[in-house]
């Protein structure tokens, strides 16, 4: 253990922080500009003031600010190596742990862990040391330090070994994967991120179900938790900015825009995701072209708005899926348009603005995941929706044990059973919807991200 240590006494650590740099033009040179970033977890995290957050430099940017000795108060921004990082980031987290998780393997050609994987495997345990490094090197004695998600499974049981007097936690903003299709790992890899996990004190998860999923594979890979808690924080929507800046004026121009392009007295339903390929969004166009199948009545009365914000595009298995996005809505359109009436309106730029104007537009909102560690745009529509509307949810969506009473709910894999629960929503009464969506909102607000982080540190604390 070192001698001398930091006055940190909270602290944060996560591969995206607070704040990126770019480099402009200045009168003496390239100037360094900050940029805040936003977010449900900086906007827990603004709770408390007292904190130091440690992130990784992802960009050309950030990592010239570092090695200028630029940075913002409270944030301590790592300069790991950009293929390290690069190796850790794409190669390992989302290609690897991602996929498992979210149970996305074509398992008859994938995964194969061979030599380069465990180059990269190299590199994560790199990239998770460098954190366990610097969190040991700014934590005060006895200080609480808190570690997200996948990007960074190794770093409590690092920190552990370097710094036994803090107060370690780690939270899982995904799912964690059932024990059979973990044990796809290979074995000592499989060992080691249990074991890192396990370096902390207390271990948080978003669900019940990922809670119970993570302790049955520790228990039947390592024989048992080691004496780590693990609790349950279901993050949920922050009401009172959503609401707020849902009236701001850029969104009600949006509105205006989106009313205009999809015509007078026409139900709306409403996706907006990422082109993460968990999001299941081309089974979602599918469902809503084979509910213009089933029910041709509903053709010029309905429209599909369907914001899908490209993500991950340094993998070509996104850039595919981004693409095959825009395939389907095209050929969708190409089958059932006509004059005045173009049944889905695709958006592939992303617009918080936008977003929200759909969400004060949707009758009907479509969160179909093949597998979610939550969902936030399931919790968020109900809250800023004009009319009230419809939540067609996933089963599979972590958001379904607090709102899968209220909701629609499928199963992502059935196209067929996903378009009858879309045209059931459609046919909703105004009023049963209005109460849903009442009682959508309200369990989707219980724990705003504030409180959300606040609880953590007390239960940790504890």
């Amino acid at each position: 253990m070192a001698s001398t240590h930091g006055a940190a006494e909270v602290l944060v650590a996560s591969n995206r922080g607070p704040v990126s740099y770019v480099v402009g033009d200045g009168d003496d040179g390239a100037a360094i500009e900050a940029k805040r970033g936003g977010g449900g977890l900086v906007s827990a995290l603004s709770v408390v003031d007292d904190k130091l957050w440690v992130c990784a430099a992802l960009t050309d940017g950030d990592r010239e600010a570092v090695r200028r000795g630029i940075s913002e108060p409270g944030v301590r921004m790592l300069d790991i190596d950009a293929d390290v990082h690069a190796d850790a980031y794409n190669g390992v987290a989302n290609s690897v742990l991602w996929f498992v998780h979210h149970m996305l393997y074509q398992t008859p050609l994938e995964p194969s862990f061979g030599p380069e994987f465990r180059r990269q495997w190299a590199s994560y345990e790199a990239y998770n040391r460098a954190f366990a490094e610097a969190l040991a090197e700014e934590a005060a004695p006895g200080a609480t330090v808190v570690v997200q998600d996948y990007h960074l499974t190794l770093v409590p049981g690092m920190l552990r070994e370097l710094r036994d007097d803090l107060l370690i936690g780690h939270f899982s903003h995904t799912p964690w994967a059932p024990v059979d299709y973990f044990r796809m790992l290979p074995d000592d890899i499989a060992e080691q991120i249990l074991k890192g996990m396990l370096g902390a004190d207390r271990l948080g998860f978003l669900t019940r179900r990922w809670a119970d999923a993570f302790t049955d594979c520790a228990t039947r890979i390592l024989g048992g938790t080691s004496g780590t808690r693990i609790g349950v924080h279901g993050l949920g929507a922050d009401a009172d900015f959503l609401r707020e800046r849902a009236g701001r004026p850029d969104v009600e121009e949006r509105l205006a825009a989106l009313r205009a392009q999809v015509g007078a007295d026409r139900q709306v339903i409403v996706r907006v995701d990422r082109t993460e390929l968990s999001k299941n969004i081309v089974r979602g166009l599918r469902s809503y072209e084979l509910l213009l199948e089933t029910r041709p009545e509903l053709r010029e009365k309905v429209v599909h708005v369907a914001f899908a914000y490209p993500s991950r595009q340094d993998l070509a298995v996104y850039r595919d899926y981004t693409d095959e996005v825009s395939r389907v809505a095209e050929s969708i359109n190409s089958r059932f348009a006509v004059p005045g009436w173009t049944p889905v309106v695709l958006h592939v730029k992303d617009d918080f603005a936008r977003s929200l104007a759909a969400y004060r537009l949707a009758d009907v909102a479509l969160v179909n995941p093949i597998r979610d560690g939550m969902n936030l745009v399931a919790k968020e529509v109900p809250v800023v929706s004009d009319e009230g509307c419809v939540l067609v949810l996933s089963r599979e969506a972590g958001a379904f044990e607090e709102l899968g009473e209220d909701a629609l709910v499928v199963n992502p894999y059935d196209v067929s059973g996903t378009a009858v629960a879309l045209g059931a929503a459609l046919d909703m009464a105004v009023e049963e919807r209005a109460e849903r969506t009442k009682r959508l909102a309200a369990a989707g607000t219980a724990l705003p991200p504030g409180q959300w982080f606040l609880d953590q540190l007390a239960a940790l604390r504890d």
